[in-house]
């Protein structure tokens, strides 16, 4: 069955936690484990610069804007993720 549009995409979208996540409480402390390290704050660092800290400036397509955006979200998961695995270690 083809989805219309977006409502294939809109129809999980919410603002609630991801029940999968909350489900596999091992899965943040395995984000934890792995971005405990030197090595892996490092990467952190890398990705939080190069995506939450970025700006794109007037010139930037409205595509260019939602690919940023769609890589700041991913981003922001592994961070928030890893704060939670943090807690639960």
């Amino acid at each position: 069955m083809k989805s219309e549009g977006w409502q294939w995409f809109e129809a999980g979208e919410t603002d609630e936690p991801n029940a999968e996540v909350a489900e596999q409480p091992s899965l943040a402390i395995t984000f934890a484990r792995c971005f405990s390290t030197p090595e892996g704050k490092r990467v952190l660092q890398h990705l939080r610069a190069w995506t939450l800290e970025r700006t794109l400036g007037p010139a930037a397509s409205d595509a260019h804007l939602r690919y940023l955006e769609g890589q700041r979200q991913l981003v922001a998961h592994m961070l928030m993720l890893t704060a939670q695995g943090t807690l639960r270690s």
